[in-house]
């Protein structure tokens, strides 16, 4: 019997069984670990609960967690002091979550769109004067750009080529020109407030592996034309973002207090580039706790989906190829990272990878299934692959920078290719038991992940488990 690609689906089912009699192998040995935490939503560990709440609201971060995540792992592990690193700080919830709770705060972020949420915020919260949130008021109280004759052009990559309405586009390079009369602290906030409503504006929607487009925009993009809604006016878009952040941070004017209140927010400090290139860089057992969430190993491409905004910052199309090889690899574009050569302490941490029994039946079954050409995509292979044996030696960053005693928190996703279910969470905390961690728990969302369309097509409806890994170092 086979399968409309020709394959013979016993051959296929075998290889399948293997690889889930490896996986059931390993269940067994982490199964106690397991925890279905039935407080840890999907809107707690995403963005959602972030949409609604002051400042984390500003800049629609898709790939963040909330606040709100932090702040249940600060209180349920009873942590209050020290300092923390992200090495993967997205738009900075850890790291400001973590400062609030008076928790000095380190995050490593390679995306530059990540790096100016995180450089604005700080600026925002530390550094603006009441004339200058009174300048922000008047920009969007007068809509200052608009008496302005001066224009800027806008800076576009390929992909991003008539993304927005003429008008739209043309309000934009007004708005542009008029930020550089202003001093560089309101010019900054003028500058992030535009990149928060890039996405509304234009034709496009961020969707995980690329920016589908609007059937207005004039773009054939697959048979089903797409409609994402109410296109925002520039005027209306901007005047808004500039109200929220002007009301999420109005300075209070306060008595001189007998006794002033000492701040006990803690410290953030950003370091930008990869994790790879900065963790060997910073010293052993200097952190208290790591709270992350990786890129996933799902083909999402964040040099696709912020492309807006990344051709805003000034970026050209060889920073962003560049900018995609430095990120972890989980994107089929990805090219193989020389780990060794990068560090060759990392030695340890490849052969763990290396021998995982599991990861390598896996990575034999995609390249298998990659030689029949039934793979919707070549490259899903090597990307399983690099990811695996990068995230070894974060994880080996993590023992050596954490002191002893102290926790990883990290969440992620399992994920599913060609039938074969990867489970994410075994594989990377079997990696940690054997780098210096032991696996306190693996906490399980009670609602799992879903399959794309395809795989369900496929393979059927199976949810894919989405955890919060718990690891202390021995």
């Amino acid at each position: 019997m086979v399968n409309s690609s020709g394959i013979s689906l016993s051959a296929q089912e075998a290889e399948l069984a293997e690889i889930e009699k490896l996986d059931q192998r390993l269940l067994q040995h982490f199964q106690a670990r397991f925890i279905v935490q039935p407080s840890l939503t999907r809107s707690l560990v995403s963005f959602q609960a972030n949409k609604e709440r002051p400042v984390y609201r500003w800049y629609k971060y898709k790939e963040a967690f909330s606040a709100s995540l932090v702040e249940y792992l600060l209180h349920k592990y009873e942590l209050t002091e020290g300092k923390t690193l992200d090495p993967f700080a997205g738009s900075g919830t850890a790291l400001f979550a973590a400062s609030a709770a008076g928790i000095h705060a380190d995050g490593i972020e390679l995306l530059p769109i990540g790096q100016q949420i995180i450089s604005t915020r700080q600026l925002l919260e530390t550094g603006f004067s009441p004339e200058d949130f009174e300048a922000l008021r008047r920009w969007s109280a007068l809509r200052v750009w608009e008496q302005s004759e001066a224009s800027s052009p806008l800076p576009e990559l390929r992909i991003t080529q008539g993304a927005y309405p003429q008008e739209t586009k043309q309000a934009i390079e007004k708005y542009v020109a008029a930020c550089q009369r202003e001093n560089e602290r309101v010019q900054a906030a003028l500058r992030f407030a535009l990149l928060c409503v890039l996405e509304s504006i234009s034709f496009t929607r961020k969707d995980g592996q690329y920016l589908r487009w609007d059937y207005r925009s004039g773009r054939r993009q697959g048979q089903k034309p797409f409609d994402k809604g109410e296109i925002l006016s520039f005027e209306r878009a901007i005047c808004d973002k500039l109200d929220e952040i002007s009301a999420d941070l109005r300075p209070v004017t306060r008595q001189a207090e007998l006794f002033p209140v000492e701040n006990t927010r803690g410290e953030i400090r950003l370091f930008g580039g990869s994790c790879l290139d900065i963790m060997p860089t910073l010293p052993a057992d200097g952190y208290d706790v790591i709270i992350t969430s990786p890129p996933y190993c799902n083909r999402y491409d964040y040099t696709r989906t912020y492309a807006l905004e990344l051709a805003l910052l000034g970026l050209g199309e060889k920073d962003v190829v560049k900018l995609r090889q430095d990120m972890l690899s989980c994107t089929v574009e990805n090219r193989a990272k020389d780990l060794l050569r990068m560090n060759p302490q990392w030695a340890k941490a490849i052969a763990v990878a290396s021998e995982q029994e599991l990861l390598q039946i896996i990575l034999r079954y995609l390249e298998e299934q990659k030689a029949r050409g039934v793979l919707n995509n070549s490259g899903i292979p090597r990307m399983v692959k690099g990811y695996f044996y990068e995230m070894a030696c974060v994880i080996a960053e993590c023992a050596r920078v954490l002191k002893p005693g102290a926790r990883v928190f990290m969440v992620n996703d399992n994920v599913r290719y060609a039938g074969a279910s990867i489970s994410v969470d075994m594989i990377l905390s079997d990696f940690a038991e054997k780098l210096g961690f032991y696996v306190e728990n693996i906490l399980v969302l009670p609602n799992g992940k879903g399959n794309s369309s395809q795989q369900m097509g496929e393979h059927g409806r199976e949810a894919l488990r989405k955890c919060v890994y718990v690891w202390r170092k021995a």
